[in-house]
């Protein structure tokens, strides 16, 4: 039967031998909202499930960790100092933050090999050498820019700002950011400080003035070129997605500056001043003309030039030298080079290379024979090997625009990941997040409402890689449902018994149709088999439908389409489920009938559970428990094909001594929450 499948073999996707998944890095400033478990790590851990099942586990390693240096954590640690009184180091603070995220992914059953933290042990030592290491080797291969650059500074506290101590306006032309810091915005927008419009200081309330301070810039301009073959190269990767080359793309344009039609007059007079440059007249609608330049220094120099000619203007999106230093102390400390001393490495680019650091602090703490290779260049620069980075739309820019740049810079071989970046999840249509107005709930507190696969499925089904989707939970529903009749009285959609809770879909198909196969295969087995096994096999249709629907499945899984993935699951299991009905009515008291239904469920059984075992893992073990096999066995696709018989004979058994777990009466395999429908 497994052969018929194995001859599509070479139709079937190519997976590579050893695989690395990322899962982002949370700030350690605070614990994980819904967006970050269900738009990212979800997500991440799917893929990373399904890769161990395909490749086997010892072929994968899935990491994340606190990103736990920067301005960020250094306000939440202020603030909480401040406000609450706190009495315990940064370090205490980051080391709390990481507990509380860490038990929020084990509560949703995020598989990480670990869940490390920057600044914490025992990944510190590691990242803290490696973040030494590509400084060193970018400044040895003269790509460091040793840039004098202006800093914020507040006169009122008598100190520099990091960049979440000013807050502002983001000055990137068509950006829709809500809140902008010293050099970036929250939609991920990369400016220069002086660009920020009306900076306040979160410190003082005043307004911050720019002093001079040297740091390091990777040269991100000289690799153009190289970023340009690249997106072309991701335009023809079925696992990159449309978006991340578009954005990338947004990037790998000549140096623009906007100018607003009133101020033509005062452009013209002072252009001849400017470098070499091309204007672009407004068109139709536009209120602006466009000024170009060869390279970012003439841009830089043009804005000096209209400043002081009082031309008011916005800068387009452009590669900028990208700076890798500061001078915050709450930071992994930089080489001192030339005469640069006591700078850290900026938060951004030393998180981009971390999930490097993880990996190496994964594999000098592995018991031995854990994983195929314990050198990290095989992870990381083999020809066999592959990296997914699991990532949100805002992060495109630093994950697909500066890593690969700087990985072409060191040339230490490492081959660039496979970017798979999901649109934003919203929650009630609208965009939420922990710094804005509209706060998110956190994740573990979603769980008082949903079990962990309930909202597993539902997150994974919402189809994040092709558009922005929201969740909209109905116990936080306030909106209005309607008026009661008699009282007049407004019934809150979360309060109403009628109205049908979205983020419950897909839930039916687990604590109905799923559970029912399930209960439907042990019921009848212990009825009619004596506990165990059909001796009979299944019927050669249903072994066909199988394995059409395996194959189905992993060709989803290998463009990251979680919801086309778990709609083949659906819609076999529920075909499957009919058909048992069916046939077992057909039945009737034909014992043998019954028991050739039974074993045609049994193969059914078998395919879903290896199917869904990524989305629902905790419901799926407990049936692989139930079904006697040893979970390395069940769950490897080395017997993707192979039914419960096979199964059987592989652990040398036959299906009528291979005793299956009593089941109690009624047993649920996936559980409802209390009040649920």
């Amino acid at each position: 039967m497994a052969s018929e499948a194995a001859k599509a073999s070479t139709e079937r996707p190519q997976f590579p031998k050893r695989a690395v998944i990322t899962g982002g890095m949370p700030y350690g400033n605070k614990n994980l909202h819904f967006g970050h478990i269900g738009g990212v790590f979800v997500p991440a851990d799917f893929f990373a499930r399904f890769l161990r099942d395909r490749i086997g586990q010892e072929n994968v390693i899935f990491v994340s960790g606190t990103d736990c240096y920067g301005s960020p954590i250094m306000e939440g640690y202020r603030k909480k100092v401040e406000e609450e009184g706190y009495e315990g180091t940064i370090v205490d603070y980051v080391q709390a933050n990481h507990n509380l995220q860490k038990e929020a992914l084990d509560a949703y059953g995020i598989s990480l090999d670990i869940f490390a933290g920057s600044g914490l042990e025992p990944a510190r030592p590691i990242h803290a050498k490696l973040s030494k290491e590509i400084l060193e080797r970018l400044y040895e291969r003269g790509y460091l820019r040793k840039m004098s650059t202006r800093q914020f500074y507040d006169v009122k506290a008598g100190q520099f700002l990091n960049g979440r101590q000013v807050i502002g306006r983001c000055p990137v032309k068509g950006c829709k950011s809500e809140k902008a810091y010293a050099d970036e915005c929250d939609l991920g927008h990369q400016f220069d400080p002086e660009e920020l419009i009306d900076p306040v200081s979160q410190l003082t309330g005043t307004k911050p003035e720019l002093r001079p301070v040297d740091n390091w810039y990777f040269d991100l301009p000289a690799f153009r070129k190289d970023l340009e073959k690249l997106t072309d190269e991701w335009d023809k990767d079925p696992q990159v997605r449309p978006i991340v080359t578009k954005t990338v793309r947004e990037s790998l344009v000549d140096p623009v500056i906007y100018i607003q039609q009133r101020f033509e007059d005062a452009f013209k007079a002072a252009e001849p001043k400017l470098p070499a440059h091309t204007v672009t007249p407004a068109e139709g609608n536009q209120q602006s003309f466009s000024v170009s330049f060869e390279n970012w220094e003439d841009r830089d120099h043009a804005r000096e030039i209209l400043e002081e000619a009082g031309v008011r203007f916005r800068t387009g999106k452009t590669l900028l030298p990208f700076r890798l230093t500061g001078n915050i102390s709450w930071g992994v400390p930089a080489p001192d080079l030339e005469d640069t001393k006591d700078l850290t490495v900026w938060v951004w680019p030393e998180s981009l290379w971390a999930p490097i650091s993880f990996v190496q602090t994964v594999l000098a703490n592995a018991p031995e024979g854990r994983y195929s290779s314990t050198d990290w260049h095989d992870w990381w620069c083999a020809d066999d090997a592959k990296v997914f980075q699991f990532i949100g739309q805002d992060n495109i820019y630093f994950y697909c625009v500066a890593q690969p740049a700087m990985w072409e810079a060191l040339d230490w071989g490492l081959f660039q990941d496979t970017p798979v970046a999901n649109y934003h999840i919203l929650f009630m249509n609208k965009k939420a997040s922990s710094s804005g107005k509209i706060k998110p709930p956190m994740a573990e507190e979603l769980l008082d409402h949903y079990t962990p696969e309930q909202l597993r499925t539902h997150w994974l089904s919402l189809a994040l890689d092709q558009k922005a989707v929201s969740f909209s939970p109905k116990p936080y529903d306030t909106s209005v449902s309607h008026k009661d009749k008699k009282t007049g009285e407004e019934i809150l959609v979360k309060d109403d018994p009628r109205v049908v809770d979205p983020a419950l879909k897909e839930s039916a198909f687990l604590t109905n149709i799923f559970n029912r196969l399930v209960r439907s295969c042990f019921y009848g087995a212990a009825n009619n088999c004596d506990g165990h096994l059909p001796e009979v096999a299944p019927e050669q249709e249903v072994v066909d439908a199988a394995n059409e629907a395996t194959l189905a499945f992993e060709r989803a899984c290998a463009v990251f389409d979680a919801h086309t993935a778990l709609s083949v699951a659906e819609e076999y299991c529920r075909a499957a489920n009919k058909r048992w009905g069916d046939e077992s009515k057909a039945a009737k008291d034909d014992h043998d009938a019954y028991v050739q239904a039974l074993a045609n469920a049994f193969r059914a059984l078998r395919t879903v559970t290896l199917l869904m075992h990524p989305a629902t893992p905790f419901g799926c073990a407990k049936i692989c428990e139930h079904l006697n096999f040893k979970p390395e066995l069940f769950f490897s696709w080395d017997h993707a094909f192979d039914g419960v018989t096979e199964l059987a004979e592989a652990q040398g058994e036959t299906p009528e001594a291979h005793e299956l777990v009593a089941l109690p009466p009624r047993y649920d395999f996936f559980e409802k929450k209390p009040g649920q429908k």
